[in-house]
């Protein structure tokens, strides 16, 4: 049968990517040891980090420069299975759902699963397209101390529950399609952009910006997009 053929062949089996979009103003440990964690428990090959030229549901006082973030994701993932791409500023797409279209049309060969944490999930709903999100790709939610009553509670989740899976397992199974949801439990970790930010604003300006380029594409990294509208 195709699908037994398909099975035995390795170089037929797609490459099981996690997609953790954001701004990563600035990135850091907790953004790696999320995207290992759920690299570990979903079995994924790699993580991509779409670096976001911007976020309206974010306040724009205090976002660094698009190339800053990209250069603090660059070093927050260095060492690990974890690519860092600003291929949003190259498909100057203004919704993450047709990002994720256009992902999967030029990288036909991977199976993409999407990254976000509770506290995302608990504004899921204001996301244009977010069911057709749900549609295009499973979803792997990240618990994170303070989100979970919200997240659990919010108009999103209350529509995706009859795709939740209880167990990572349970889930893995279901990669092949989508709606298919797991909430993955992950040990408390206290760092966040907004303490960094706070304790040292002018992180940015330390950065280094040269010749700078796109993990996934090999491109010189620029902000050229449009702030990305959810």
């Amino acid at each position: 049968m195709a699908g037994s053929r398909l099975r035995a062949d390795p170089t037929l089996k797609p490459v099981l990517t996690g997609l953790l979009g954001g701004s990563f103003n600035p990135a850091h440990g907790a953004h790696r040891r999320i995207s290992l964690f759920a690299l570990q428990a979903l079995g994924l090959d790699e993580v991509w980090w779409l670096v976001s030229p911007g976020n309206v549901l974010k306040p724009v006082a205090g976002m660094a420069p698009f190339e800053a973030r990209y250069a603090s994701a660059r070093k927050a993932a260095r060492g690990a299975p974890i690519r860092v791409t600003a291929i949003e500023t190259e498909f100057a797409t203004r919704y993450t759902i047709n990002t994720l279209r256009k992902l999967r049309r030029r990288y036909p060969k991977r199976r993409f699963i999407w990254l976000m944490g509770t506290d995302n999930l608990a504004q899921f709903h204001r996301w244009r397209g977010w069911r057709q999100i749900a549609r295009e790709m499973p979803i792997a939610v990240i618990a994170r101390p303070g989100y979970d009553a919200i997240a659990l509670a919010s108009p999103a989740m209350t529509w995706l529950r009859r795709w939740r899976r209880q167990h990572s397992q349970d889930f893995i199974g279901a990669k092949r399609s989508a709606p298919a949801l797991v909430i993955l439990r992950f040990d408390p970790d206290a760092r966040s952009a907004t303490a960094i930010r706070a304790a040292d604003p002018d992180w940015f300006r330390r950065a280094t910006l040269a010749n700078q380029r796109d993990m996934l594409t090999h491109r010189p990294v620029t902000a050229s997009a449009k702030a990305r509208t959810h």
